[in-house]
């Protein structure tokens, strides 16, 4: 398991390299749109139904939009059980409790919450490095690093609270130790339905290093009040795993966006 053997024609493939390009720009401008109206929700879903199809759409040139569409599935599902559990338990992040500010919702978690989970999630496991159980949990890092900038930007929104502010900028050190888990079972389920054939695939990588630019950025010099910790230690922790990827590729003389 871990590689599907499964390869997208090339005119499957110069399709889902144009939709997910179009997709990424399109992202890349409702970001910036969404730094400077941070308080916008409509954008933020924008954001999030933007990064699910770039996702979907890179993993498809690399291996098929069956795949793809299979991964992305079942790692939403995933993210929302964790959710669902989670508001209910505290269980694996710690207590806390989703507002009505994100909308649609099911079972009173944010339909945007589970893509978001996995889109980033698809996006992460490109720029991991390792293979097999090494690539699963260095996905589940790459992943939990975003959540460094995640998690306080949705505090400031208002789009969730926790019961006990945490060290982290209001966040408890427990929901980076869930993130971990959660994380952790997408990149296996990944690793099973598209294997190697999207490890250090470009259009994903630049999916994860365009959000990485960008919430830095944001952090550094675009939100209200500016937050120059977060931004050095969430785009140290993303440009990373992003910079790495890209020598990967480098190395292998890889070219193009699959």
């Amino acid at each position: 398991m871990g590689d599907t053997g499964i390869r997208a024609s090339p005119p499957v493939r110069q399709g889902a390299v144009a939709a997910g390009a179009v997709s990424l720009a399109a992202m890349t401008a409702a970001q910036v749109a969404s730094g400077v109206r941070p308080g916008s929700v409509l954008l933020v879903a924008v954001v999030v139904l933007l990064l699910a199809g770039c996702a979907v759409a890179f993993t498809a040139a690399v291996t098929s939009w069956r795949a793809a569409a299979v991964a992305f599935c079942v790692a939403a599902c995933i993210g929302l059980a964790a959710e669902w559990v989670g508001t209910r338990t505290g269980f694996p992040f710690g207590g806390y409790r989703y507002t009505d500010v994100l909308w649609p919702q099911l079972g009173g978690v944010p339909v945007v919450v589970a893509l978001a989970w996995a889109g980033m999630g698809l996006a992460a496991y490109a720029v991991a490095p390792g293979e097999g159980l090494a690539r699963i949990g260095t996905g589940a890092v790459a992943l939990t690093a975003w959540d460094l900038f995640l998690d306080p930007q949705m505090l400031r929104l208002g789009a969730w609270t926790w019961a006990e502010p945490g060290a982290y900028r209001g966040v408890p050190l427990s929901n980076f130790a869930g993130w971990l888990l959660v994380s952790a079972v997408l990149m296996a389920v990944i690793h099973v339905v598209v294997g190697r054939n999207a490890s250090g695939a470009a259009g994903l990588v630049g999916l994860y290093t365009v959000m990485a630019v960008m919430e830095t950025v944001g952090f550094a010099a675009v939100f209200e009040p500016r937050d120059p910790f977060v931004a050095v230690v969430g785009g140290a922790a993303m440009g990373g795993f992003a910079v790495s990827a890209w020598r990967r590729r480098t190395d292998r003389n890889g070219v193009g966006c699959g």
